[in-house]
Formats: C-alpha cells, structure tokens, sequence
C-alpha cells in the first residue's frame, strides 16, 4: 500500500496540490509571504505526520493546516486583499482604453475587496483557478449548496457595485 512517507508518494501529493493550496491561502491572505508560508507549513506537517495521514487524506490534511495557521494569523491581524499591480505594458491601445481598463481594474478590486472573505474565496477559485463547486466545497468543508450560494452573492454584489458585468 501506498504511503506519505514514501518520497514518491509525498512529491506527487505535494506536485498534485501546492499551487492550489497556495491560491487559496493567498485568496484568503491577500499576501503571497504568508500564502507560502503556509503551504509550507502544511507540508512540513503532512511530512512529519506522514505515517498518521492515509494519500487519500493527504489533500485534505495540507488544506486544513494551510487554513489553520491562516485562521491563527487572522486573530493577530486584520486581513486585507491586496493585488501587485501589473507592471504597465507597452501597448498599442489609445491612452483612453488604458485609462479605462485600469479604472475597470479599480473598480474590480474595490468590488472583490469589499465582498466578504467566504464569497471572495469562492469566487477566485471558480473563476481565476477554474475549480468546480464540488471542489471548492471539499476544500471549505462546506456542501456544494453553500458554495452555489456563496458564489450567487459574490456575482449579484460585483454587478451591483460594477457597471458591464
């Protein structure tokens, strides 16, 4: 039987899931530092609680802690979405459809950040990572209703709050 604390085994779990877990910490950070450090530290338990955590349980296990530490961190501090700004292309568009796609982008930020931290989660995941409900409801620990739900609220609140959506 497969085990964790087979090097194989924990490099294609970690392969399988870090990006994803990654943008889900950070969905909820706001702060890629802290998005890797909690992978990281989600894998440094799963590696030392490897003979403990079946490979079926291992995706699961590396979500949890990830969450975990997130959910020590947010007591300490108040969380705020932050987005790097893309360095300015050259492009070949007139100066008035840059300065309406970065007003565009303004406002979608404004708009994502003022969504609560569950809908916002939802929304990044189904939309910027492709994951389906399903997904993203094992990932909450919620059912797929929840997420149908949470994502019916974070759309309604970004067409009201965003003209062209």
């Amino acid at each position: 039987m497969d085990n964790v604390c087979e090097e194989e085994v924990f490099n294609s779990i970690f392969k399988s899931n870090s990006k994803t877990v990654f943008n889900y910490i950070y969905y909820k950070f706001g702060n890629e530092e802290k998005a890797y450090d909690a992978v990281q530290e989600a894998f440094v338990k799963l590696w030392e609680n490897c003979a403990k955590v079946p490979p079926q349980k291992a995706k699961s296990f590396v979500y949890t802690v990830a969450n975990n530490m997130y959910l020590n961190v947010l007591k300490a501090e108040k969380v705020r979405m932050k987005y790097a700004d893309k360095s300015e292309k050259t492009s070949n568009e007139s100066p008035e459809f840059l300065l309406e796609e970065k007003e565009f982008k303004e406002k979608l930020d404004r708009a994502l950040n003022s969504l609560p931290e569950n809908q916002r989660t939802v929304f990044l995941l189904n939309r910027i990572d492709g994951k389906k409900y399903a997904e993203i409801a094992e990932i909450e620990g919620v059912g797929i209703k929840a997420i149908e739900k949470r994502m019916h609220l974070a759309l309604k609140t970004l067409r009201e709050q965003i003209d062209g959506i």
